[in-house]
């Protein structure tokens, strides 16, 4: 083995931190096999080692420990045969415990991202949704992450990207004909509660973005994604099928817009602006009334007034 320079006081205690674990899951290892591991001298390992048994849980008032507080191994097989086991470990058993709310997030979190096509092994995700439900402190509330009526869609493009072929389906934009779309799919985006596609249209000839609600008789097709390394656009960048929105709203309402703002065209006459922005869509303009509702005032076109006073009435006729 090539000579390895001295371990400084910061490496070794990044050593020491992860050689307790990795002991521990071995059961037995010999020095040479831990030293190459870790990479480090032999000489390195056993002098780390051999600290192991002055380090522990601190006693009461955190001045001295009794000897089970402290690690130990087993000295006859160090000595005899270069052999590492561990005989005592402390700590390492007491796991933190999550209430049962904080475990039911992390349990809707997981779920959510299990639904992601192509987000990985979902083996991996059923293992930590176990994990977490034993070590909550009482038994979570059951999560229920719910389909909605993407779910089809979202299986369908999870499985083009393990196949790596196209898919094709209807896709009908607002105020528009509906048209039938190949893609070469890359991402599915979550924002404010709506899924998004995004890939490379073969009609347009450029990467799109397309609200998921509005695809239908989603397909695979038997054509090789070929665009899949193209960079894709910004999940909210204007589009061609966005819907074009003059809202009126006092100036000193603009600062809590934020982003809707950003790219659009603001006239202000005294106290009141008017903005001609983009939208991806009527959820979008529902949204944008209701963040500021009485003051923001949605000019045309007029089937977006309608969309955002329906949504309105019908949140109003919840109280009723």
């Amino acid at each position: 083995m090539s000579a390895r320079k001295p371990l400084v006081a910061t490496d070794r205690a990044a050593l020491m931190l992860q050689l307790v674990p990795y002991l521990l899951g071995k059961g037995e290892v010999s020095i040479a096999e831990a030293a190459d591991e870790f990479d480090v001298t032999p000489a390195q390992m056993r002098a780390m080692v051999e600290k192991l048994t002055v380090i522990g849980l601190p006693g009461d008032g955190g001045f001295w420990q009794m000897s089970n507080d402290l690690f130990d191994i087993d000295w006859d097989l160090l000595d005899q045969r270069d052999l590492i086991v561990i005989t005592n470990s402390v700590g390492l058993e007491r796991s933190p415990k999550l209430t049962a709310r904080e475990a039911a997030a992390l349990l809707a979190g997981l779920q959510l991202a299990r639904t992601l096509p192509g987000s990985g092994d979902s083996a991996l995700f059923s293992a930590l949704l176990a994990k977490l439900a034993r070590g909550a402190s009482s038994t979570p509330a059951d999560v229920i992450v719910a389909p909605g009526p993407v779910d089809a869609v979202r299986d369908t493009v999870a499985a083009a990207l393990q196949q790596g072929v196209a898919v094709s389906f209807t896709y009908k934009a607002p105020d528009a004909e509906a048209t039938i779309r190949t893609v070469d799919p890359v991402k599915v985006h979550i924002a404010n509660g709506q899924w998004y596609l995004q890939g490379w249209c073969h009609l347009r000839e450029a990467m799109r973005t397309f609200h998921l609600d509005r695809v239908s008789e989603m397909v695979l097709t038997d054509m090789p994604i070929t665009h899949g390394e193209e960079q894709v656009p910004a999940l909210f960048a204007p589009g061609e099928d966005d819907i074009v929105v003059r809202i009126r709203y006092p100036k000193s309402v603009a600062p809590l817009l934020g982003d809707y703002l950003d790219r659009a065209e603001i006239e202000t006459t005294g106290d009141v602006s008017v903005a001609t922005l983009r939208l991806p869509d009527e959820h979008a303009i529902r949204r944008l009334a209701a963040r500021r509702g009485g003051t923001v005032e949605v000019l045309e076109p007029a089937a977006a007034r309608r969309a955002a006073a329906s949504w309105a009435e019908a949140g109003l006729a919840q109280y009723r």
